[in-house]
């Protein structure tokens, strides 16, 4: 039997907690405000209790990010961390730092440590260094090739590794740029990088003697200078498992359930059908999802190793897909499905379910737009405040498939 990697999705909400277990992810990882790389996400501590209590029930793992670089200063709030890890009780801890490393061993000792992409860890010598240091995992560097990759396993048999395979790339070393903190003082490390590697950038030449500024004239591809695609390793995916990693992460911890579900769903079912058959294993097969998603275009990024001009977009941060999220199924019934909008829906719009643990979609027609509030037939209608529509079994040729109808389930239409 094919042993395949654990598919790792993230959760930055509640809501993202439950789509990414409904698709089929095998861990979580999510964190708390002020202690870890995406401080901004809007999840609480109770969320997260009952999102690991949930990944729990459902026979799932979930690492808890703690990943800043502790100041001095931190280590005076540490009690009141170590409370909520306590409190939370997660499988792991994903961390950065060789202060908070200590610290953990000190403090918990018996949960494990993974360290994160923030330690930048590219070879073999650094993983044996953390697995030293009591790492039972180490997540690699973005900035690690297949090649080394391969020969970091060989070298690293008896320790966990880890691999980003999916989502948006950091334009300095895994997330250690300072221009977010010196141009707007919004610490990266914190959780508030204010993405200046995504702003559009004039080029002045300043002439040293006489202090005369000189604008550069730019070509088509001279604005967006610090623009990555976003990672897919989805077409190297056969390559990625037979070099044997212990988890695929994907990126994400601020996206939407959308997001999450669509990326999960993708590279579970692509996970499934390497492991039926890895001779017929064609990863077109599942980009398709992972195409209906707004992102900057893809690249396989250091995969090959040395970053070419094609990983970045210079044109433009526009998402290049032309479809979006619909809705999520919040309800359903013997007789109706209840959809929270994502986007305007029209009458006569088509939308696609995207139904979990199978690499079926089912696309139906809006006949009608009925407000699941009122009952009130509409011509269209917006999303926000929870705004939802009824949509009648009798609309949906469901047949063998009305049971993968449940909350969570998310909905995709054309832009």
């Amino acid at each position: 039997m094919i042993k395949l990697p654990e598919l790792l999705a993230p959760a930055g909400t509640l809501d993202a907690f439950k789509t990414a277990i409904l698709y089929g992810a095998d861990a979580i990882y999510a964190g708390l405000p002020g202690f870890s790389m995406r401080a901004r996400a809007k999840i609480t501590t109770d969320e997260v209790k009952q999102g690991i209590e949930l990944a729990h029930a459902a026979g799932k793992k979930v690492y808890l990010a703690f990943n800043l670089f502790a100041h001095d200063r931190d280590y005076a709030n540490m009690p009141r961390v170590s409370e909520t890890i306590d409190y939370l009780k997660p499988d792991a801890l994903i961390i950065a730092d060789a202060g908070v490393l200590t610290w953990v061993k000190e403090h918990h000792p018996d949960i494990p440590i993974h360290m994160s992409t923030q330690a930048n860890i590219c070879s073999a010598r650094t993983v044996k260094f953390w697995q030293n240091a009591g790492a039972k995992l180490c997540v690699l560097a973005r900035e690690v090739s297949h090649p080394e990759f391969i020969n970091i396993r060989k070298e690293c048999p008896d320790v966990g590794l880890e691999i980003f395979v999916h989502g948006a790339m950091c334009m300095s070393y895994s997330g250690r740029c300072l221009l977010s903190n010196f141009i707007t003082g919004r610490p990266a490390n914190r959780g508030a990088c204010a993405q200046l590697c995504r702003w559009k950038y004039d080029v002045i030449l300043r002439e040293c003697e006489t202090g005369i500024e000189m604008p550069l004239e730019e070509d088509g591809r001279g604005a967006y200078i610090m623009n990555s695609k976003d990672l897919c390793l989805m077409p190297r995916l056969k390559e990625v498992i037979e070099a044997k990693p212990d988890s695929l992460k994907i990126e994400g911890r601020n996206r939407s359930e959308y997001y999450v579900g669509s990326v999960v769903r993708a590279y579970r079912n692509a996970l499934d059908a390497y492991a039926e058959n890895p001779d017929k294993f064609n990863p077109d097969d599942f980009m398709k999802d992972l195409d209906l998603l707004e992102t900057r275009g893809y690249t396989t990024a250091f995969f090959d190793g040395v970053l070419g001009p094609e990983a970045h977009n210079y044109e433009t941060t526009r998402s290049s897909s032309d479809y979006h999220a619909a809705g999520v199924i919040t309800s359903v019934d013997s007789d109706n499905i209840i959809l929270e909008l994502r986007n305007e829906i029209k009458q006569g719009d088509d939308i696609t379910f995207l139904l979990p643990k199978t690499t079926e979609m089912l696309s139906i027609n809006l006949p009608k737009i009925i407000n699941a509030k009122s009952g009130e037939e509409l011509p269209k209608m917006s999303a926000g405040q929870h705004n939802s529509i009824i949509i009648p079994f009798d609309w949906v040729k469901a047949d063998g498939l009305k049971d993968k109808f449940v909350p969570y389930v998310l909905a995709y239409k054309h832009k």
